[in-house]
Parts: structure tokens; C-alpha cells; sequence
């Protein structure tokens, strides 16, 4: 099956109603804060897509994404590609009072005034999000030589004396 270009925006709940399913990409264009995070997108995004409406009468978008980006290693500043695959549930919300009513699996989908979400900004918020907070290379493909790291040691700091040291003997003080 031929991976088509997926819409910019979709009403989530009339796709929820009909049970719709993508299989598409966004292209590397649409990313654009994807691509001033990281070192560069590989290659366009691979997006699976399907509306439902769960028993509680619910309606839902569960995606599946798959990105490929290059990422810079913190250990030796080389450049490396990171695969990036992530899963969600987004049920749409028309403002805040209505994010309460969810179940903690779904997350709000906020909707526009046409009742429309988003999809590219949702789908590369997620993968944002899902970056490494420290991107590095395994240990055997990293430049660094594991026996060559130095963490140092913390030098032990000279004994103070407790400023609440005084406190102590007044209690006792008052005691007697």
C-alpha cells in the first residue's frame, strides 16, 4: 500500500464517527521545529492513523509515528541517527474544563473554532517530547573510550558548625 501525504488538519470527531485510518508521512518540510531541535530529520515521518469511538462514547485518535533524526552525542560531539518511535491516544477537548472529564490513558487534543485539530503540530510535539533528554551513542559506538571518562571526585567540604547548633543548647537551657 502506497504511504500517501496525510492532511494538515482533520475534525477528529467526524473521523471518529466514519472509523477512518491513514497511513501516510509528513515530509520533511512540515517539520520545522523538528528539525531546529535536532541535527537534521532523515527522512519523512511515518504515520499511522485511526479514529474510534471508545465504549464510553468517547471520541479518539490513536497514532503510531516513526522518525528517523540525527542527534549530537554528549560524550564526544559526534553526530549519530536516533530512531524515534512513539505511540498516543488524544481524544479532542473545546476547552479546559472538559480535559477533567478524561481518562489519564487519552491526552486533550485541543480543537480549533472549525472543531479541526492540528495533526502535523500533534505529531511533532510528540516526537519532540520523545527526544532523549541526553542524546548519546551506545558506549561501543562512541568515540570516547569508556576507560578514558574521568568523573572526578567531589572533594569533601570542610566541617561548618551547625548554625542551629545554638538552638539546641537554649532548648536544653529551658528545660531545667
Amino acid at each position: 500500500m502506497q504511504k500517501v501525504k496525510l492532511p494538515l488538519t482533520v475534525d477528529l470527531s467526524k473521523c471518529a464517527q466514519k472509523r477512518l485510518d491513514y497511513d501516510g508521512v509528513i515530509t520533511i518540510k512540515q517539520l520545522k521545529r523538528l528539525v531546529e531541535v535536532t541535527e537534521g530529520v532523515n527522512d519523512d515521518v511515518e504515520v499511522k492513523l485511526s479514529f474510534d469511538v471508545d465504549p464510553q462514547g468517547l471520541k479518539i485518535l490513536q497514532a503510531k509515528a516513526k522518525a528517523n533524526v540525527n542527534l549530537v552525542c554528549q560524550r564526544c560531539w559526534g553526530v549519530f541517527s536516533h530512531c524515534c518511535e512513539i505511540e498516543f491516544i488524544y481524544s479532542p477537548v473545546f476547552n479546559e474544563d472538559q480535559v477533567g472529564i478524561l481518562p489519564d490513558a487519552y491526552e486533550p487534543a485541543f480543537v480549533d473554532e472549525n472543531g479541526e485539530v492540528n495533526l502535523v503540530h500533534l505529531i511533532e510535539d510528540e516526537l519532540i517530547v520523545a527526544l532523549p533528554q541526553v542524546a548519546m551513542h551506545d558506549e561501543l559506538d562512541c568515540k570516547i573510550n569508556p576507560e578514558g571518562m574521568v568523573f572526578g571526585e567531589i572533594p569533601l567540604v570542610d566541617e561548618r558548625p551547625n548554625p542551629f547548633a545554638v538552638l539546641k543548647n537554649f532548648k536544653q537551657s529551658n528545660k531545667e
